[in-house]
């Protein structure tokens, strides 16, 4: 199942896909797509419903976030090679945590706003798992699959001068309004067992940057979660951004960085595209 949310900010309505396409209205069968319709068997009376039986959606609807109100976005770093490489950072022993507030959660299409003064915002495409039930204290990465309701595409826009020139931890620079796009859909674990080969692809203003596949990840998705759940209670509706491939804008030379104007796409095979535009 492709799981969505359409409508104005903070007024979204749970949607599903169909299978031409379409949005259909879901908000007769559930209030939203949130922790609690996750962790109350939600998917499991929705694999009954046919998408065809509800009211479509006009395609000028806005898309919101896939998920609404995530208890925390939890972010890996430094989780793929070759991007630890172009930063010039060792290969971690073991997963790098910080976090994203949730109020960075925006949608697919929505655009990305520039912090006051902003130079350095960089693009980072990733691979996000959402939590289906509240775990902690798993045995071992076989079990994280249970706990893990579907994946989404997710976008860990960064300031790097917030993150890495102003002192304290990464969270300041990864937690700007607009700082998470997420979507446009929820993909189910029952529709993608596995996303270890998932294509990564970012273009900046049509312009090729990341061209990465979740195969080279150091830590894969259901490690991540087997790890996190040692160190803190992770509840249904949580978001887990996995970590982005080589190709930012840090890493080139010389460093790029979004300008207000610019168009940023990202993309990941089965879980679609985002298209956002970047403003002042």
């Amino acid at each position: 199942m492709r799981l969505c949310r359409s409508g104005p900010r903070g007024h979204e309505r749970p949607c599903l896909i169909d299978a031409s396409g379409q949005r259909r209205d879901a908000s007769a069968f559930a209030a939203d797509w949130d922790g609690s319709f996750l962790a109350h068997g939600g998917l499991d009376r929705l694999r009954r419903l046919d998408p065809a039986t509800l009211p479509p959606v006009d395609t000028g609807v806005r898309w919101g976030s896939p998920v609404a109100r995530p208890g925390k976005i939890v972010a890996i770093g430094l989780n793929y090679r070759d991007h630890a490489a172009e930063t010039k950072a060792r290969i971690p022993s073991e997963p790098v945590v910080f976090m994203k507030a949730s109020t960075a959660l925006c949608g697919p299409y929505d655009d990305i706003r520039l912090p006051r003064g902003s130079q350095h915002t960089d693009w980072e495409c990733e691979l996000g798992i959402v939590i289906g039930s509240t775990v902690r204290d798993l045995d071992s990465a076989e079990q994280a699959g249970e706990a893990i309701a579907g994946w989404v595409l997710a976008h860990d826009v960064s300031e790097r001068h917030w993150q890495k020139e102003r002192g304290g931890q990464w969270d300041k620079g990864k937690s700007f309004d607009t700082f998470c796009p997420l979507g446009p859909w929820l993909l189910t674990r029952d529709e993608l067992p596995d996303p270890r080969s998932l294509p990564l692809h970012t273009e900046v203003d049509g312009v090729a940057k990341q061209r990465g596949s979740t195969a080279d990840m150091i830590f894969d998705p259901f490690v991540i979660v087997h790890y996190l759940s040692q160190c803190m209670t992770l509840e249904a509706g949580d978001v887990i951004c996995t970590g982005t491939p080589a190709g930012v804008g840090m890493g080139r030379t010389p460093p790029e960085y979004l300008r207000a104007g610019q168009v940023v796409e990202l993309s990941a095979g089965p879980l679609g595209a985002q298209r956002s535009r970047v403003i002042a």
